[in-house]
């Protein structure tokens, strides 16, 4: 792919050289045909980690299991009743308004 650019690793510097190193040529011209000028945001490694934890917290919570999750994934109580009203609001479709209190309470 990267000979229609007729272009190599050793023609990039910088942050766009850091990036084809790490991803292949071939994945960065695709990169820059699909989003080139644009800004990209990369998620930390905790936050991809985090989305899975997640997701396993959802699939094991039984409605009287908090505090054992909480200790399992080595959560404080809060942040798993958010994971899980989260979870609750995007599979009913709501959102917090500006009103509401992360808890749910209006303010």
């Amino acid at each position: 792919m990267s000979d229609k650019f007729n272009i190599k690793i050793e023609d990039l510097s910088g942050d766009q050289r850091e990036l084809a190193e790490t991803i292949g040529m071939d994945a960065y011209i695709k990169l820059v045909k699909e989003r080139g000028g644009t800004s990209v945001y990369i998620a930390k490694q905790d936050k991809l980690l985090a989305i899975k934890r997640n997701a396993q917290i959802i699939s094991e919570f039984n409605g009287f299991n908090h505090r054992y999750l909480a200790l399992k994934y080595n959560i404080s109580d809060r942040t798993l009743r958010e994971i899980i009203e989260a979870d609750r609001r995007s599979k009913s479709g709501q959102q917090l308004s500006l009103f509401d209190k992360q808890d749910g309470e209006k303010l």
